[in-house]
């Protein structure tokens, strides 16, 4: 049976891999937050968020809290191996980790979570890439704690704002293209005199300089599918979209 709570996500996985990218749909947030709202930053009542968090527990049957992450549009990654299974969130924009029940996870409500696998299901990592982010190398920084080449790897694009909505300054576009002249492709200069910015077909530039050809999903915008998903740009106010990605028994 389909579930609202959750994006159908076509990517084959190694055995013993799971992953799975939250939709706004099922939970008990109210308001700008409704409803399935797994962000405990945004102004939502914590005891809905707690509620929310415990509903994604129980439908991916997870073995424990999944890494939470405080993240502040940078390039920091962390190994969850190790890590305590704690509500209390890591400072990192990326997870990698290696062990069985520890959950990679990222929020987002426009910027795009990547989610990364080993062909051999033995790493799993997942980042979040806002346009800073990216352009600073924050999945380069994560391939490289992934700890194996790249065309060992396969990777996931979640849900972000599409280029038709997302519009950006000079600087962005400059970000990009100062370090790869071939990310100009991605920018298309609006009646504005503005840019729209390709954020999926962005990440997809930086994956294939890095020799990671095997990538799935980046269909869906954020902005354009108000009943689905969250979106920063679009409401100001609102919830945060989870992608996690897991090893288990």
């Amino acid at each position: 049976m389909r579930n609202e709570s959750l994006l159908e996500m076509d990517w084959e996985l190694p055995s013993g891999v799971f992953a799975a990218c939250t939709t706004r749909l099922g939970g008990v947030s109210q308001d700008a937050w409704d409803s399935f709202n797994l962000a405990t930053h945004v102004g939502d009542d914590l005891a809905h968020v707690a509620a929310n968090r415990a509903r994604l527990r129980d439908v991916l049957k997870l073995d424990a809290e999944p890494g939470w992450l405080n993240q502040v549009h940078g390039v920091a990654v962390k190994n969850l191996d190790g890590a305590p299974f704690s509500p209390i969130p890591f400072s990192a924009d990326a997870a990698v980790a290696t062990r069985v029940g520890a959950a990679c996870v990222v929020m987002v409500a426009d910027c795009l979570p990547v989610l990364f696998c080993s062909t051999d299901g033995q790493r799993i990592g997942a980042a979040h890439a806002g346009w800073r982010g990216l352009a600073e190398g924050v999945l380069e920084r994560t391939v490289e704690a992934m700890g194996v080449p790249a065309d060992q790897l396969l990777a996931w694009l979640g849900p972000a704002i599409s280029q038709e909505h997302f519009e950006v300054g000079d600087e962005v576009r400059e970000a990009f293209v100062n370090s790869d002249r071939a990310a100009s492709s991605r920018f298309r200069m609006n009646a504005r005199s503005r840019w729209q910015a390709d954020l999926v077909g962005l990440a997809r530039l930086r994956l294939l300089s890095l020799g990671l050809t095997n990538v799935s999903g980046g269909k869906w915008c954020t902005f354009a599918d108000r009943e689905r998903f969250y979106s920063h740009r679009r409401d100001g106010k609102g919830g945060r979209l989870a992608a996690l990605i897991w090893r288990s028994r």
